[in-house]
C-alpha cells in the first residue's frame, strides 16, 4: 500500500488498490491506493510537522509561490487535460478549459497576497487595540469527481495563502488529474508536508480526515446527505466547516428575452460537463408568450449536440461518469412517458453506436411541457436532461423557482432592468445571473442557502475564512 505525502509515494500498512476507469470506455486506466485511517493519520502528521514552517512564510512570499503553481499548471495543461478526459469523460477542450481555470485561481489568490493584513485602533479607555489574523492549522479539503481539477484550487488556493497547511482527499473514480495538480503546488510551496495527498475511498479515508483531532476545517463539495454527516462528524470537535452541496438552478427566460442568446444560455448551461454540474441549469421556466419559437429553437440546438468519446474531435458532450445515475435518468424517463407528464422532445435514450456500447452514454434530452411537481423538476437532476415549464409570467416562474430545499444559483433571461432587479431580490439563491449562467470567477463568493450548503468559496474574503481572529488589548 502506498500514500502521497510530502510530494513522493511511502509505503504503508497493507495493499488494497482502486481501479480508475475511462467512463467512455469502461477500461481501467490506473489504479491508486485505497487510503486508510493510518495513511489520513500519517498525511495529518506530516501536515502537523509542516505548518510552523508554511505559516512562517510571508504571505506576499506564499503568493509568489501560488503564482509559480498556475505557471506550471499552464505548461503542462494540454497533459493534465487529457488525463482528466480519460478519468472523468468530458470533452477535452472542457477539461483543457477546467485546467486553465485552476492556473487561473491560483492567479487570483497571488494577486491578493497583500491585502492579509489586521486593523489597529486606539480606544478611549482601553488603549491600543489590534485585531490579527492568524492560520487555523491543518485543513481537510475533500473534492467531488465533476470538477476535480478546479474545485481543488478552490480550496488549495486561500487554504496555502492564509498559511495552513493542507491534507487533500480526491474522489475515488477521479485522482489522477487531482495528484497531478498537487505534485506541481507541493513543489511550487517548497515546504515538505504544506499539502499532502490521500487517494481512498470518501466512507474510510473521507470520514477519517473529518474525524481527526488535529484538522481544524473541512471543506467539502458534493452531494447534500455527505455533507449533512461531515458536518455532524465535524461538530464533535469543533470544527468550522466549508459545505459546498447540491442544487436545482432555475432558469427563466422572460418574454422579452434575446431568444437566441437564452437558447445558447440553456444549451451551455444544462449540458456542459454532460449536465454534472453543481450549477447547470436544472429546470427552466419560460414564458407563455415566447415558448413555442423558443422552444423549437432549443429543440434543434439540442439535438444537433453530437456525443461522443471526449478525446474524439468533434465531441460536444461526452459520458455520463457513473453507470448508476444513467440508469436512474432512464427510469425516470420511463416514468414520465408512462404518466404522459411531459412531451419528450430531444433525445431520452442510449445512442445506437457500436462505438460507445461500452461507456455510461446518454443522448442530450429535452422535455418540454413538464408539470412543476414531476420527479424530472423536483429532484437535483445531475444528467443531461433538461425539463421545460411553460409559465405565465414571473410571478409564477418566482414561485416555482422557489419551490426547492436547494439555493444555489439561479438566471433570469430578460431585457427589462426592473424585472432583472425583482428576481435578484425574491430569488432564494447564494448566486444569480442575468443574461447568462453558469460562470464563476474566482474574484467573487461563490455557495448556496438552503440545504445547498454551508459557507463561502473564491473572493477576497476567502483566505480569512480559513483564518482565526486574534484581538490584542494593550494599555499604556
Amino acid at each position: 500500500m502506498k500514500m502521497l505525502v510530502d510530494g513522493a509515494w511511502v509505503p504503508s500498512a497493507g495493499d488494497r488498490w482502486l481501479d480508475v476507469r475511462n467512463p467512455a470506455t469502461g477500461e481501467v486506466i490506473d489504479r491508486v491506493p485505497h487510503g486508510t485511517e493510518e495513511d489520513i493519520g500519517a498525511a495529518v502528521d506530516a501536515a502537523g510537522h509542516a505548518f510552523d514552517r508554511w505559516s512562517a512564510v510571508p504571505p506576499r512570499e506564499r503568493g509568489k509561490r501560488l503564482f509559480f503553481a498556475a505557471q506550471e499548471i499552464r505548461k503542462r495543461a494540454d497533459e493534465i487535460a487529457r488525463l482528466l478526459t480519460r478519468e472523468q469523460g468530458k470533452p477535452l477542450a472542457e477539461a483543457h478549459n477546467e485546467v486553465l481555470g485552476a492556473a487561473h485561481v491560483l492567479e487570483y489568490y497571488a494577486s491578493i497576497s497583500g491585502t492579509l493584513t489586521g486593523t489597529s485602533a486606539t480606544i478611549p479607555g482601553n488603549g491600543y487595540a489590534a485585531v490579527v489574523k492568524k492560520p487555523l492549522g491543518v485543513c481537510g479539503a475533500i473534492i467531488p469527481w465533476n470538477m476535480p481539477v478546479l474545485i481543488p484550487a478552490w480550496k488549495l488556493g486561500p487554504m496555502l495563502l492564509a498559511g495552513n497547511t493542507v491534507v487533500l482527499k480526491p474522489s475515488q473514480s477521479t485522482p489522477l488529474a487531482a495528484l497531478q495538480i498537487a505534485l506541481l503546488v507541493q513543489d511550487a510551496v517548497g515546504v515538505p508536508g504544506a499539502l499532502n495527498v490521500v487517494t481512498g475511498t470518501g466512507s474510510e479515508a473521507g470520514e477519517a480526515l473529518v474525524r481527526h483531532p488535529a484538522i481544524r476545517h473541512v471543506s467539502f463539495t458534493g452531494q447534500t446527505e455527505t455533507g449533512k454527516r461531515i458536518a455532524m462528524l465535524a461538530s464533535g470537535g469543533l470544527k468550522t466547516v466549508t459545505l459546498e452541496l447540491g442544487g436545482s438552478d432555475p432558469m427563466i427566460v422572460c418574454a422579452d428575452a434575446d431568444l437566441d442568446a437564452a437558447v445558447e444560455g440553456a444549451v451551455r448551461g444544462r449540458f456542459y460537463n454532460c449536465g454534472q454540474t453543481c450549477t447547470a441549469v436544472k429546470r427552466l421556466y419560460v414564458d407563455a408568450a415566447i415558448a413555442g419559437p423558443f422552444c423549437d429553437r432549443l429543440t434543434k440546438r439540442v439535438c444537433a449536440l453530437r456525443v461522443g468519446d471526449g478525446l474524439a474531435p468533434g465531441t460536444d458532450m461526452g459520458p455520463l461518469h457513473r453507470e448508476e445515475e444513467r440508469a436512474r435518468l432512464l427510469h425516470l424517463l420511463a416514468e414520465m412517458r408512462a404518466t404522459g407528464d411531459g412531451r419528450l422532445a430531444a433525445g431520452g435514450d442510449v445512442p445506437d453506436d457500436p462505438g460507445l456500447r461500452n461507456g455510461h452514454f446518454l443522448t442530450p434530452t429535452l422535455v418540454t411541457d413538464m408539470s412543476p411537481d414531476s420527479a424530472l423538476v423536483r429532484e437535483e437532476i445531475f444528467g443531461p436532461v433538461l425539463p421545460v415549464t411553460i409559465v405565465t409570467g414571473i410571478d409564477e416562474a418566482i414561485a416555482l423557482a422557489n419551490r426547492t430545499r436547494y439555493g444555489l444559483g439561479a438566471s433570469v433571461w430578460t431585457r427589462h432592468l426592473p424585472t432583472a432587479a425583482r428576481a435578484a431580490e425574491e430569488l432564494e439563491c447564494g448566486i444569480f445571473w442575468v443574461n447568462q449562467h453558469l460562470r464563476i470567477p474566482p474574484d467573487v463568493p461563490f455557495g448556496g442557502v438552503g440545504e445547498s450548503g454551508i459557507g463561502r468559496e473564491n473572493g477576497p474574503d476567502a483566505p480569512g475564512r480559513y483564518m482565526r481572529t486574534q484581538t490584542i488589548l494593550m494599555k499604556p
